[in-house]
């Protein structure tokens, strides 16, 4: 049975993401940093899942900042020894704030250092912690093992939260590209790279925002956790022969 790990699995494209893999029988690790409410709520649903083939993954979530060394060298310890490989690694985890771009002093260097870190070292810490299971998997299957990490349009566009949010999101990308050429032929990495998604960060921003975004968008509506939860599963199940690709799920935003 094939396993996937998912960093920021309680949140609405992580749990999306978990659910998508667990319906189609793989096992799910899903990682959370502080909201163990959450997380305990979707292993719940995810232990509820009968995939069509009647055979249930084995799930379990795991308190592992990704800023945090030692809870890496842990989970890498605990996934090692309960299923002894990734097939797929998911970096989802991210945080941000919403600042407006012309408000320098808005953004404290706390918040620029705090997105960074999480938003790309984090992503980079777990792909170094997890390499030897992804490799294993390879071996195993003869097939790549997949990173997929979830980017942003802001990281194309410079459209965002902030100004630190877009780096970050670019900084991604750019590790996407890096590592594919690393990582192959074991391992492939994918950046996926959503416009807005809706969900309760949308709380968080002024309603004319919302609205600009939205009417910027050709498709006229935001994605969802499920539409990236689409793309992540083709990448691991049908488009196999794909690395260091940026793949939009934004209805079109960079058209406008």
């Amino acid at each position: 049975m094939r396993t996937v790990l998912v960093t920021g699995g309680a949140g609405e494209i992580g749990s999306a993401i978990c659910r998508k893999f667990a319906e189609n029988g793989y096992n799910v690790i899903a990682t959370y940093n502080s909201n163990s409410a959450k997380a305990e709520k979707l292993l719940a649903e995810l232990n509820d899942v009968i995939p069509p083939s009647g055979l249930r993954g084995l799930h379990n979530i795991f308190h592992a900042p990704t800023t945090d060394a030692q809870k890496l060298i842990d989970l890498k310890a605990f996934v090692a020894e309960k299923y002894g490989k990734v097939d797929v690694l998911v970096n989802n985890a991210g945080i941000t704030t919403p600042v407006q771009h012309d408000d320098l002093d808005g953004l404290t260097d706390e918040w620029i250092d705090k997105i960074m870190q999480t938003n790309f070292r984090g992503s980079f810490a777990m792909v170094r912690a997890m390499r030897d299971l992804l490799n294993k998997a390879s071996d195993e299957s003869n097939e790549s093992s997949l990173i997929v990490n979830i980017s942003s349009i802001a990281g194309i566009y410079g459209i965002g939260s902030n100004v630190a949010y877009c780096a970050s999101k670019s900084a991604i990308d750019s590790m996407t590209r890096s590592l594919a050429r690393a990582l192959a032929p074991k391992i492939r990495v994918v950046s996926v790279s959503p416009g807005f998604v809706e969900g309760e960060y949308t709380k968080n921003f002024d309603p004319a925002y919302l609205q600009n975004q939205m009417d910027n968008t050709p498709l006229g509506r935001f994605a969802n956790g499920v539409d990236v939860a689409n793309v992540v599963f083709s990448l691991a199940t049908s488009m196999t022969f794909s690395t260091g690709n940026i793949i939009t799920v934004d209805g079109g935003r960079l058209l406008k």
